[in-house]
């Protein structure tokens, strides 16, 4: 039996699909892998089975140097992300079989408006997905300490945004304390690193020895053309939304704003924006303070000027009626003077009256005393002593 050889089979291969298949076509897929070397692009191409993640077809697809350096900076200024494993694409191809290195699509051109959609419809699924779960608004319901200090941040530590957040926050008149929870903020590892760190920021608080944080920032730094399909992952913005505190974000974009944000309990732009909304926010508690400390000072200094006015007013009404009070006292004192005046007993004896006692108490009647008593007889002028016969 004739037997090829392998080169020559291959070879047959290759002049099959050069002939038969010697046009471009436009094919759908997911990346199940991405990656650069030396200039050019290697991607692995799925399908999987609808409503399942079972794949039903694989194939592998480069784009050559030549090509990828204007397909590559393309597709990420329209969708403002690189291409990366997960994401759906539409690519134009033509098929090349090579004896040594076997089967691959060849990329010619890209579609970024085909992810765009996938990517705007995997969002509304997740946010259709959190409403109906009942915790897309959770954040929203909670509210930023008056003395927001104690910050947990989460971002690589060696982004600049990280650096210009903690700088920004030594500058300000405030103590603020800050703890880095470190995390992957970029790339296929966002999602899972979050959370990690959020965990381990929940668990910190419930170490006795450590305080419990007033607020989480989640920073990062970057332009729009940063890998930012990480911020849109269902387990983050679960995990974001149902957080017992309150989570700032500015991870440093400007296209419209991820899922991660919508579920924050505030978003701003950048992690300097960041800063200034804490710095801001103590500012508004410190007016805040002073405005109360002004309204009490006003109070207490009108409640004085009332009480001083009520004071001298009942004074004025307590003068006349006190000088009333002593004039009929003293009127009660006089008469009662000349009265005591009247009894006095000196007053009898000077109109020839006598006063007789008995050991020293005043004799009434005769029938008291008996023969031999002594008797002491009080005269105006001098004191008689006499015996009863």
């Amino acid at each position: 039996m004739d037997a090829y050889s392998l080169l020559e089979l291959n070879s047959m291969v290759r002049q099959s699909i050069e002939h038969t298949m010697n046009a471009e076509y436009w094919v759908e897929a997911e990346l199940s892998e991405c990656r650069e070397n030396r200039g050019h692009c290697f991607m692995e191409l799925i399908q999987k089975e609808e409503h399942s993640n079972t794949p039903i077809a694989r194939a592998s697809a480069k784009c050559w140097q030549s090509t990828w350096g204007m397909l590559g900076p393309y597709f990420e200024r329209a969708t403002g992300q690189p291409l990366h494993a997960g994401l759906k694409v539409r690519l134009q191809v033509y098929p090349q079989f090579h004896e040594a290195y076997g089967f691959s699509w060849i990329i010619t051109d890209i579609d970024p408006t085909f992810t765009l959609g996938d990517m705007a419809r995997r969002r509304q699924e997740i946010i259709r997905q959190l409403k109906e779960e009942g915790i897309f608004d959770l954040q929203k319901e909670l509210a930023l300490p008056l003395f927001c200090l104690n910050i947990a941040v989460i971002s690589s530590q060696s982004a600049a945004g990280y650096g210009d957040f903690v700088n920004q926050l030594s500058d300000s008149p405030y103590n603020f304390h800050t703890r880095l929870f470190p995390a992957i903020m970029q790339g296929e590892q966002v999602e899972d690193s979050i959370v990690n760190a959020l965990n381990a920021i929940y668990n910190s608080c419930t170490d006795q020895q450590t305080s419990v944080f007033d607020c989480v920032v989640i920073i990062r730094g970057g332009g729009a053309t940063a890998d930012l399909s990480g911020f849109d992952a269902l387990k983050l913005a679960e995990n974001v939304a149902q957080f017992p505190i309150p989570i700032i974000t500015g991870i440093g974009h400007d296209r419209d704003e991820s899922i991660l944000d919508m579920v924050s309990n505030t978003r701003v732009k950048t992690p300097t924006a960041a800063a200034q909304l804490l710095i801001s926010h103590l500012d508004s508690t410190s007016q805040r303070i002073d405005t109360c400390g002004e309204r009490i000072n006003t109070f207490f200094s009108l409640l004085k000027t009332r009480e001083e006015a009520r004071i001298e007013k009942i004074s004025s009404y307590l003068s006349p009626l006190i000088s009333h009070l002593l004039e009929r006292e003293q009127y009660k004192l006089e008469m009662l003077e000349q009265r005591t005046k009247a009894l006095d007993p000196t007053l009898l004896l000077k109109r020839g009256y006598s006063i007789t006692l008995h050991n020293g108490h005043l004799l009434r009647n005769a029938a008291e005393v008996e023969s031999g008593t002594e008797l002491e007889t009080r005269l105006e002028q001098g004191t008689i002593i006499s015996i009863v016969k």
